[in-house]
């Protein structure tokens, strides 16, 4: 098959590869469309998993079922399927205790274009498909579809860690595409004053769109003192979608004593990261940091998929650049990549 790769840090390409073997569990599927994510990025040019030769990227993808294995029971061939960007082994004991996304070790359930190839390609492979699959909803716009992989579960589950409760005022530091999905999830979970962190107008414009009711721009200061100044004190809960490791300071010192932080930023680069002393209680002031990778699963994406439906949410709007053709997967990363002033994230319609 042909399909787009990480042929070793820094550089991608087009390459020949074999077609994925569907096991009895599995099933294989071939892509309807596709959208490239800063993990991606990340991945690649930052080197933050490590070197990988021609694996094939990718982890956000709707597809068409085209071979499935003699133990699936709910999946056939030519079924039209959401696929999450994290696939859990569901028989393991991490899925048992609660945290499928680490089935295997940390973060294994993180599979696509991490452990295997990814869904750059013309055809890929989904373990344990009765548990990673969903169906397509009828007349599901392809890039809402597309968006409930990563970016929508992704942004619902910082708001989830951060256990966002009504009348909560948060603040939301990032608001590309995931971020704004957690401002979406913030005011649906009940969030009052929810500050949304960002510059770029299209992002903010649809922020506020989803709910939040400040924008924080850090060119005109320093975040810490905005919202301090904004909320008349700490918040009660914070979610990181974006920033870099020196983001956790910021965020423990606009944050109230026994408030919650809750990280979904994939942190791509670094050795550490520093957490003011004074500000965290000298390490006695409740406040928590959960930093967690989203729960993947056909149950999750199913009930994303609802809201979607209902029209409480409304992750197509994320779609700036629409492309034709599987060809065109390469320009969509190099847009993720270069991360032009009206971009919030390209989809690839194969």
């Amino acid at each position: 098959m042909k399909a787009f790769a990480m042929r070793k840090i820094g550089q991608t390409g087009w390459i020949e590869k074999e077609a994925p073997v569907c096991g009895p569990m599995d099933a294989v599927c071939k892509p309807i469309a596709l959208a490239p994510c800063t993990s991606d990025v990340h991945t690649v040019w930052s080197g933050a998993i490590g070197d990988r030769c021609d694996m094939v990227l990718g982890h956000e993808a709707v597809g068409e079922v085209v071979e499935v294995g003699r133990m699936v029971n709910d999946f056939k061939v030519g079924d039209r399927v959401l696929i999450s960007a994290i696939t859990p082994d569901w028989n393991s004991y991490a899925a048992q205790e609660g945290y499928a996304m680490h089935s295997g070790g940390m973060l294994s359930g993180w599979k696509f274009s991490n452990f295997k190839d990814g869904v750059f390609g013309e055809y890929f492979h989904v373990n344990d498909a009765d548990g990673n699959l969903a169906h397509l909803p009828e007349g599901m716009d392809l890039g809402a579809a597309c968006m409930i992989s990563d970016m929508v579960p992704t942004g619902v589950h910082g708001a989830e860690l951060a256990d966002i409760q009504y009348g909560d005022n948060v603040a939301i530091i990032g608001i590309g595409p995931v971020g704004l999905m957690s401002v979406a999830a913030s005011a649906i979970r009940g969030a009052a004053n929810i500050y949304a962190v960002g510059s770029r107008k299209n992002c903010a414009d649809l922020a506020r769109e989803f709910g939040a009711t400040h924008i924080i721009n850090y060119k005109n200061g320093d975040i810490v003192e905005q919202i301090l100044d904004l909320n008349r004190g700490p918040v009660d809960k914070i979610i990181i979608a974006g920033g870099d490791n020196d983001t956790f300071a910021q965020a423990i010192r606009m944050l109230k004593a026994g408030g919650r932080i809750g990280n979904v930023n994939y942190l791509g680069e670094g050795d550490t990261v520093g957490i003011p002393r004074a500000e965290w209680g000298c390490g006695m002031g409740h406040k928590l940091i959960t930093g967690g990778l989203m729960p993947g699963g056909r149950l999750r994406s199913e009930k994303l998929a609802r809201l979607v439906m209902s029209g409480r949410l409304h992750p197509e709007r994320l779609i700036t650049h629409r492309f034709n053709g599987f060809e065109n997967v390469e320009q969509a990363l190099m847009l993720m990549k270069d991360k032009p002033a009206d971009l919030i994230k390209p989809l690839v319609l194969v």
